[in-house]
C-alpha cells in the first residue's frame, strides 16, 4: 500500500467529519476506548496537556508545544484538521508524522478498523497516542477536535486541562447555548487536576466553576492573573508586556510571531499551564517562554492564522470561521485602514452562516467561493445569502479561481483576505 492509496483508503472507508459533518461524529469514547485497549493503551505511556475551546485551541496547543520544545522536552503536538497534508496533524519537535508510519500502522491494524469501524478521527487519534508512545516523548498537547466531553481525545490524563474562548459554532452537536456549548468544552476537566480558562466570560464562568467543584479540580482564570499591555506591532511580530498579579512572572516586552489581535485572549491561558507545569516540576525557564511565543511558527510549523502571504499587495489569510473569529478578523482589518478590502470568502454547508455574514463590512469587494470537499457551501448559495444582507461580489467555482481575480482587481495599496473556512484557507497555493 502506498501513501497515497492508505489515505484513499482511509477517506473512504472511515467517515470523516470535514469531509461529510456531522454524520461522522459519534457521541460515544467506546471505539477510542476499544482501539487503545487493543493498543495496549499508549495514551497512557507519556504526559500530556489537553486543550479544548471555540477559537483559540490550535494557536495555544501551538504556543505550548513551542515553548516545551525550546525548553528541551521532546514534545508531541496532535491537533486538527490538517491544511494540506494529514501528517500536519501528528508532530514531534514540529517535524510531521512520516507517511511511512502512517501505512505501517494502517496495513497492521486494517483488521482492527474493520471490527471496531471507527471514525476516521478515533483512528487518527489512536494513531497519534501510538505515534507518541513509539517516540517517546516526554509530554504531548494534545488538540481536542470537537467539543470536549465526548471528544475522542478526552480518554487522556492530562498534566494540565486548558479551555480557551467559548463562543457559537457546531450548535448542531454541542448545544443552542453558550452555557451548553461551556458544558460540553468543560467535559475535559477531570478529577483533582488543575484546570485553566484563558478567558473569564462573565455569562458561562459558573460552567466551569462548579464542572471543578465537582471534580475537586482546582481552577484558575487566567485573564484574572495575567494583565497584558499590547506593545509594538507589526505584520511578523506583536509584543505584550505581562504583568503578572501574583508577582511571580513578569514578562515586559514579550514577543508573539503570531500577529493576530485575538492572541491576547490566548497568551494567559498559555502563561497560566506553563506555570501550572513549572508547578509541578518541569523546568521552563523564562528564555524557553521567550523564545518559543517568538518562533512558534518555525518550531510547530502553524500556518493559517493571521498569516502574511504578500506584501504588495499586502495579502493575509485566516482560518477564524464562526461569529467570534469573524469579529476579530474584521476588527483587525480595519485597523489596517486600508482603501479597499478584497475578501476571497467561502463557508460549509452544515453551520448557520447567517450571522457570520452580517458581520462582515458592506463597503469590501467580495469574491465568493466553494472548497474542494463535500461539505462546501455552494457558491451560488453563498452569494444569494450575501446578497440579502448586502454583500456584493462574483462567485468563483474554486478558490483558486477567487483567489487569481482578487489579485487581478487589487491596488497595491489595498488588502486582500483570504478566509471564511479553514477548507477555502487550505487551498492557498502559497501555503
Amino acid at each position: 500500500m502506498t501513501y497515497q492509496e492508505c489515505l484513499e483508503y482511509l477517506y473512504q472507508q472511515l467517515p470523516m467529519y470535514q469531509r461529510i459533518g456531522n454524520a461522522a461524529f459519534r457521541k460515544s469514547l467506546d471505539n477510542i476506548i476499544a482501539l487503545c485497549d487493543a493498543l495496549g493503551q499508549p495514551q497512557h505511556r507519556f504526559k500530556t496537556i489537553h486543550v479544548a475551546g471555540t477559537n483559540g485551541k490550535g494557536s495555544s496547543s501551538h504556543m505550548l508545544a513551542a515553548v516545551l520544545q525550546s525548553a528541551g522536552y521532546t514534545t508531541g503536538l496532535y491537533t486538527s484538521p490538517h491544511l494540506k497534508s494529514f501528517t500536519e496533524r501528528v508532530r514531534v519537535n514540529g517535524a510531521e508524522l512520516e507517511p511511512e508510519y502512517l501505512v505501517n500502522f494502517v496495513e497492521v491494524h486494517k483488521q482492527l478498523f474493520e471490527q471496531i469501524q471507527p471514525s476516521f478521527f478515533e483512528m487518527t487519534v489512536a494513531l497519534a497516542f501510538q505515534y507518541f508512545a513509539d517516540n517517546q516523548v516526554d509530554i504531548a498537547v494534545i488538540e481536542v477536535g470537537l467539543g470536549g466531553r465526548l471528544d475522542s481525545t478526552n480518554i487522556i490524563q492530562p498534566e494540565v486541562s486548558l479551555i480557551t474562548n467559548i463562543g457559537y459554532d457546531h450548535q448542531a452537536l454541542l448545544g443552542d447555548t453558550l452555557d451548553a456549548i461551556a458544558g460540553e468544552k468543560a467535559g475535559i476537566i477531570k478529577p483533582n487536576t488543575p484546570a485553566v480558562i484563558s478567558t473569564r466570560q462573565p455569562d458561562i464562568a459558573h460552567v466551569f466553576s462548579n464542572k471543578a467543584t465537582q471534580e475537586a479540580a482546582p481552577l484558575t482564570f487566567a485573564s484574572d492573573r495575567f494583565n497584558l499591555s499590547p506593545g509594538a506591532g507589526g505584520l511578523e511580530k506583536q509584543t505584550f508586556d505581562v504583568i503578572d498579579n501574583l508577582g511571580s512572572l513578569q514578562l515586559p516586552h514579550l514577543e508573539l510571531d503570531l500577529t493576530g489581535h485575538y492572541q491576547q485572549f490566548n497568551l494567559p491561558g498559555v502563561l497560566q499551564t506553563i506555570a501550572i507545569l513549572q508547578e509541578r516540576g518541569y523546568e521552563v525557564p523564562e528564555q524557553a517562554i521567550r523564545q518559543g511565543l517568538a518562533n512558534t511558527k518555525q518550531l510547530t510549523g502553524l500556518k493559517g492564522r493571521w498569516q502574511v502571504l504578500s506584501r504588495s499587495p499586502l495579502t493575509i489569510c485566516d482560518t477564524g470561521h464562526n461569529e467570534d473569529g469573524i469579529k476579530q478578523i474584521v476588527q483587525q482589518l480595519q485597523a489596517l485602514k486600508a482603501n479597499q478590502v478584497h475578501m476571497v470568502f467561502g463557508a460549509v454547508n452544515d453551520k448557520d452562516i447567517g450571522s457570520v455574514l452580517q458581520l462582515l463590512p458592506k463597503e469590501y469587494a467580495y469574491y465568493f467561493c466553494q472548497a474542494k470537499i463535500p461539505r462546501a457551501l455552494p457558491v451560488a448559495t453563498l452569494q444569494e445569502q450575501a446578497k440579502a444582507v448586502g454583500l456584493k461580489g462574483e462567485a468563483y467555482g474554486t478558490v483558486t479561481e477567487a483567489i487569481e481575480a482578487a489579485k487581478a482587481n487589487a491596488a497595491q495599496d489595498e488588502v486582500i483576505f483570504i478566509g471564511g473556512s479553514t477548507f477555502v484557507v487550505a487551498e492557498i497555493e502559497e501555503l
